[in-house]
């Protein structure tokens, strides 16, 4: 809709009504729809885990529908960003269909799904953009071949959704680390001159996660599930691909890298190479702060936010200079 429009008033309108309405939509269809919802069986090994047994989960099929159609309706919609919105919908479906599995989907046909989908998103990101990256802590700018590109492309992607799907298993944790990198992220480009119609879709997508974490706050009485975290791990990586410096990625997401990054390396390296790492610690780390250290739930998000707002702030600091 918003295409049509050429009044610099009418598109600010417009789109501070977007955002208004993305947050209010989220709001108003989780908590009339969330019944619909499959409902969640506890997780046998996570700390505190079947305390969320029969709460509703998969609320990231709402959010995500609710943030999809809003950036239709108040966007701008180029053929690059529809695209983009597809991978988020595809990612988000594949997570609800696990979410209401009877029995869950096992790791390698997860893996396999995150995996294409991370190709599709590598060929549609280089078919607009060019190989052009910047390291923003050697202040140096060079082009890589594109196919180089391509793969660290995949693998940035295939790590963003695993990790931060990973993390998700304290009220408001993922949601809230989300909103930080993703705001982080937001003001990069703001620094670099590339505000527009993508760092819109960003506001708008954060928005979305709000009106999630109005009903996800300790106590919960719904989780995003699947739905939500995979997409929120996609749509990280499609952002931070599009400040032209991906190995942001490091800091921006440092804390979701760690916390749902450190078990999957965990479990792959015993898995196929035998080799033991961090046999005294639990994870993801949200479980082993909450196990050993005694850190409540609110300890846990509080903590884990302020860390990544620390780191973040450096890292916009790093781009300034």
């Amino acid at each position: 809709m918003i295409n049509y429009i050429t009044d610099n008033n009418s598109l600010q309108i417009i789109s501070f009504l977007g955002i208004l309405a993305a947050f209010l939509g989220t709001c108003f269809l989780t908590a009339s729809c969330s019944k619909f919802l499959p409902k969640d069986q506890g997780r046998d090994f996570a700390v505190n885990g079947k305390l969320s047994a029969g709460k509703p989960r998969g609320a990231g099929f709402i959010f995500i529908l609710v943030f999809i159609a809003a950036f239709a309706l108040f966007g701008i919609i180029r053929t690059e960003y529809l695209i983009y919105l597809i991978l988020v919908a595809a990612a988000m479906i594949t997570g609800f269909l696990d979410d209401a599995s009877k029995s869950p989907w096992g790791e390698y046909k997860k893996g396999l799904l995150d995996l294409i989908i991370a190709v599709m998103l590598a060929v549609t990101f280089l078919n607009f953009n060019d190989s052009t990256i910047t390291i923003e802590l050697l202040d140096q700018t060079f082009t890589m071949h594109p196919v180089v590109f391509g793969i660290l492309t995949v693998v940035l992607v295939w790590t963003s959704i695993n990790v931060t799907n990973c993390a998700d298993g304290v009220d408001g944790l993922s949601g809230t680390l989300t909103i930080i990198t993703l705001m982080t992220i937001y003001v990069i480009d703001l620094i670099k001159g590339q505000g527009g119609s993508f760092t819109y879709m960003i506001l708008l997508f954060v928005v979305c996660i709000l009106g999630y974490l109005w009903f996800n706050a300790a106590p919960s009485t719904l989780m995003m599930g699947d739905a939500g975290s995979r997409a929120m791990g996609l749509f990280i990586s499609i952002a931070v691909l599009k400040t032209g410096s991906p190995f942001l990625y490091l800091l921006v997401a440092l804390v979701l890298m760690l916390d749902g990054g450190l078990g999957l390396v965990k479990v792959s390296l015993l898995r196929f190479l035998k080799i033991h790492i961090l046999t005294n610690t639990r994870t993801p780390l949200h479980d082993h702060v909450r196990k050993v250290w005694n850190w409540s739930n609110t300890h846990t998000v509080f903590r884990f936010a302020i860390i990544q707002i620390v780191i973040s702030i450096a890292a916009v600091y790093l781009v300034m200079i």
